[in-house]
């Protein structure tokens, strides 16, 4: 026996109006958690959208500005956490995340405000938590995603492009990885074989759409390829992660060596000056390298060029002696085993440097 909880959302400019509706049988309650500019650029909308209804937003709590158990402990101690009948998270997955801590041991209905779509924190059940130097250091997992998502793309259009833009290099992750972890099992079961056939769905659109998207979120304007892309990063990915992350740990198929890449990147503090999507974009061309998959490389290395994503060390201000350290870091984290061969750390500093030697011919 087991079970799968896949997320449901509202998106669009006036999708606030919903949460009456997506409440109703949840309470009346609602504290509002999340990042100080996130809660000032929702705050107008939030309560316009509540206008009317018996839902009332007791109070607006900065989530303590990184995703560790410390930050989600402080909320966990705050009365007015303790007293509300729900939460809504707001902000980005960093923001997200602590929520799903609060809300899980709190055990209190989660609901989920993206303001910006830089990954599918905001659809998923897993949280990425780090420790208190910003370090990762471990998965949570719900049993479930938040209850509803929603996907304001006004507000998400007139937030910084950078936000986006590390989104789409986080995004473009997903079908590589999910192909690579689950091809080591002959025959999967019906969960995570549906989240690898939607994997092959995430792609596409973000190579399609994403450069007309951004331009769109550097103008503040909500369109037609913004919102494909938003919906790309935020729901296609989430379901995906729903569908291939096991909560009892059975199976992961979720990633593979794009966040190693990141994982073990957090190891060495150049990359810290990077934004998460920065790392894995870069990491794609890792995953590929090491896989000698240069067709798809040359496709992916093309879209995340243009785009003015990392394509090389440098750019991310990682060094080659930084090296060692990053693929220590990685092979302690769950992503090192998803490949269908076991991995060995010079293996996979070949593979970083070789993605680095391409990634220079880009720039020429």
């Amino acid at each position: 026996m087991y079970h799968t909880y896949l997320p449901s959302y509202s998106v669009g400019p006036d999708c606030y109006k919903e949460i009456p509706w997506a409440t109703r049988h949840f309470g009346k309650k609602a504290v509002a958690i999340g990042g100080k500019t996130a809660m000032e650029k929702a705050h107008d909308a939030l309560l316009e959208g509540i206008k009317g209804s018996d839902v009332q937003i007791v109070d607006f709590i900065w989530y303590g500005g990184d995703a560790t158990f410390a930050n989600a402990q402080a909320l966990l101690e705050n009365p007015v956490v303790q007293g509300a009948d729900m939460v809504f998270a707001i902000g980005g997955g960093r923001a997200v995340d602590t929520c799903k801590v609060v809300a899980e041991k709190l055990d209190k209905p989660l609901f989920a405000f993206p303001t910006i779509a830089s990954n599918c924190a905001s659809t998923t059940a897993i949280a990425v938590i780090y420790d208190e130097n910003g370090n990762f250091q471990q998965y949570f997992y719900r049993e479930t995603p938040p209850e509803h998502t929603f996907i304001n793309t006004r507000i998400i259009a007139q937030a910084p492009e950078a936000w986006m833009w590390a989104g789409v290099g986080d995004a473009l992750s997903k079908g590589p990885e999910v192909e690579l972890a689950a091809r080591s099992s002959a025959l999967l079961s019906h969960a995570p074989m549906l989240g690898v056939q939607c994997s092959g769905a995430c792609p596409e659109p973000l190579l399609e759409h994403s450069y007309q998207a951004l331009a769109d979120n550097r103008a503040g304007r909500d369109s037609e390829p913004l919102e494909e892309v938003v919906l790309d990063i935020i729901v296609t990915t989430g379901v995906v992660s729903n569908l291939t992350a096991s909560p009892e740990g059975e199976y992961y198929y979720n990633s593979s060596l794009a966040h190693a890449f990141y994982n073990g990147s957090t190891a060495v503090p150049g990359s810290h000056k990077h934004r998460h999507g920065e790392l894995v974009a870069f990491g794609v061309l890792v995953l590929l390298t090491a896989e000698n998959r240069l067709e798809e490389r040359a496709k992916y290395g093309a879209c995340i060029h243009k785009l003015g994503l990392p394509v090389t060390l440098e750019q991310l201000d990682i060094r080659k002696e930084d090296l060692p350290a990053i693929a220590e870091k990685a092979s302690t984290t769950t992503e090192w085993t998803c490949v269908p061969e076991p991995l060995t750390k010079e293996a996979f500093i070949a593979a970083i440097e070789g993605a680095d030697a391409y990634g220079r011919t880009l720039l020429k």
